[in-house]
């Protein structure tokens, strides 16, 4: 390349950048000259009028409200999802219009939480260690007719004890129905080891003092639970004592007799319960957890005439049994061996 023409290159490479800064300049001023010749004139910005104060005890209403664009950051999308959906509620990431409102539980009436919790401990220690492997090696050994058999025994034994509680709770056709059953069982069934009173269409429900205090107007008492005895309410607990005297099983006089008899009704209560331990495997609380079940079985047993034609009910709660540890089963003082 000749020098002449090396020296115009390098000069024109020096001199673009402030040739192009000059062009801006020029194209921003003849923009401005002609948005001042569509426009009238106005006054500087230093000659805004001036902003009266605002005097001290106006009302609120009277202050200078925020830029709306500074003071709510949400997007016009978020703006207007909760002008649809959300009314004047507060944001919630997780709101959902379309779900229905959650199942509100009434409350246990728990005050002796403290010292039920320390009892069940202890009840679920010795269930542990020896009811549930007695339950076990029971269904292991003894053949289901056999087990059918010993339940049903069992089962007509407290008949008595719910034909009067029927009785006192104004159910004299309940009454009935269980005397019947008793009579029926005791005499065609051989002492009760089969049942043919319920195929002769007596139903076999289950009452004790506890739902009768209850009937009478007790219906709120505290829970509590009992050594051995497990989950009851203070109402029932007292129920137990009111039943003792009519079970049949506590009229045996000879103690060789009646406390294995009452230990063999122990192991069949709780093999009863068998079905109910895979449901308490894994729970958070599982004191909660048998204090709330329990109660709402409790509530119906004592109560579920009032929710007759109910159909969203749940099956368990329909369930005639009574897989509770009976009054029959309570200890008395041996007998006088003389």
């Amino acid at each position: 390349m000749r020098p002449h023409a090396q020296v115009l290159t390098l000069a024109l490479l020096v001199a673009a950048p402030a040739y192009a800064q000059a062009a801006a300049v020029a194209a921003g001023a003849a923009i401005e000259g002609e948005a001042a010749q569509a426009t009238p004139a106005q006054d500087p910005p230093d000659a805004a009028p001036p902003v009266e104060p605002v005097p001290p005890d106006a009302p609120a209403s009277t202050a200078i409200d925020p830029d709306p664009r500074t003071s709510d950051l949400r997007t016009q999308a978020e703006r207007d999802f909760d002008a649809l959906y959300r009314g004047d509620q507060p944001y919630d990431p997780v709101f959902d219009a379309t779900l229905p409102a959650p199942a509100v539980l009434p409350a246990s009436f728990d005050p002796w939480e403290g010292y039920n919790r320390q009892m069940h401990r202890f009840n679920n220690a010795i269930d542990r260690n020896i009811a549930r492997p007695l339950a076990r090696a029971y269904v292991r050994v003894v053949p289901r007719p056999v087990r059918l058999g010993v339940s049903n025994f069992f089962s007509n034994l407290g008949q008595p004890v719910s034909a009067v509680n029927a009785l006192l709770q104004g159910k004299p056709k309940q009454a009935a129905q269980s005397l019947g059953r008793f009579a029926l069982n005791t005499t065609l069934g051989i002492g009760g080891i089969f049942d043919p009173a319920s195929d002769a269409k007596l139903p076999n429900r289950s009452e004790d003092f506890g739902q009768t205090l209850g009937i009478w107007g007790w219906e709120r008492s505290r829970y509590l639970e009992l050594p051995l005895f497990g989950p009851r309410t203070l109402r029932d607990s007292l129920g137990i004592f009111g039943d003792a005297p009519l079970s049949p099983l506590r009229q045996v006089s000879d103690d060789a007799t009646r406390i294995p008899l009452q230990g063999l009704q122990l192991v069949e209560v709780r093999t009863q319960l068998l079905a109910t331990d895979s449901l308490r495997e894994g729970a958070t609380d599982d004191y909660a957890l048998v204090r709330d079940a329990w109660l709402q079985r409790r509530n119906y047993q004592i109560f579920g005439d009032r929710l007759e034609g109910d159909d969203d009910l749940p099956e368990y709660l329909r369930d005639d049994t009574n897989p509770l540890v009976p009054a029959g089963a309570m200890p008395v003082l041996p007998s006088d061996p003389n």
